[in-house]
């Protein structure tokens, strides 16, 4: 499935337009995504630390602007934000 990845705040550093698009399998979670990611930054950014630190802290909403959990099961191709948190913390 295809996945929109909107970026916002420290996360606008991994593309440089404000999303990414990345492939998961189907019905995989957000940790899944999560682990995607994580390749991504890895293979484009030779696994920049603080980079995938943002990740790992980061939380994700859903396309209706709702948090979700790590075990949040996506079950088609849609768009998911990644919401760094904001000044450290």
């Amino acid at each position: 499935m295809k996945i929109k990845l909107e970026l916002f705040g420290a996360s606008r550093d991994f593309s440089n337009k404000d999303y990414l698009e990345l492939e998961v399998q189907e019905k995989a979670s957000v940790n899944d995504l999560k682990n995607e990611i994580i390749k991504y930054l890895k293979e484009n950014f030779n696994g920049n630390e603080g980079f995938i630190k943002v990740v790992k802290s980061s939380a994700f909403c859903s396309e209706n602007n709702e948090i979700i959990s790590d075990n949040y099961k996506i079950t088609k191709d849609q768009k998911i934000g990644i919401i760094p948190p904001i000044g450290g913390g």
